[in-house]
């Protein structure tokens, strides 16, 4: 099993209590949480600047929304795994969101052990293909 201080995550949401709650969650299982952003825009800069190898994105947030900087983060960064968070994932944005690169989806509300199964899931098929 992978060990989770390699994997460092950048934690992007609009919603601070979102945000806090998913650092508290990453925290306790010893991921490093290298970064936090609340829009697109910032999301596509730290990433930039950070290289995290997870990304936890929200889909609805302002200036660019989660889909745009999902985009723009994996042609930048093609190995970086982003896991799509989504009060409302209807199956039109979970399909585009796959068809961005997204390498997994977490609905809200979540709990911790939703969120570190998506996380582990995306690493263990990371390391299956040689990541």
């Amino acid at each position: 099993m992978a060990n989770p201080k390699d994997y460092p995550v950048l934690v992007v949401d609009d919603d601070t209590l979102m945000r806090e709650m998913l650092k508290a969650i990453l925290c306790g299982e010893e991921y490093p949480v290298v970064g936090v952003a609340s829009n697109g825009e910032d999301a596509i800069a730290l990433c930039a600047r950070l290289k995290p190898r997870v990304v936890l994105l929200d889909i609805n947030m302002p200036k660019v929304d989660g889909l745009q900087a999902l985009e723009a983060i994996r042609l930048a960064q093609p190995t970086v795994k982003v896991i799509m968070v989504s009060a409302s994932p209807t199956m039109d944005k979970v399909s585009e969101a796959v068809k961005r690169g997204a390498a997994g989806f977490v609905v809200k509300p979540f709990n911790a052990a939703r969120v570190l199964d998506r996380i582990r899931e995306c690493i263990d098929r990371d390391i299956k293909n040689g990541g």
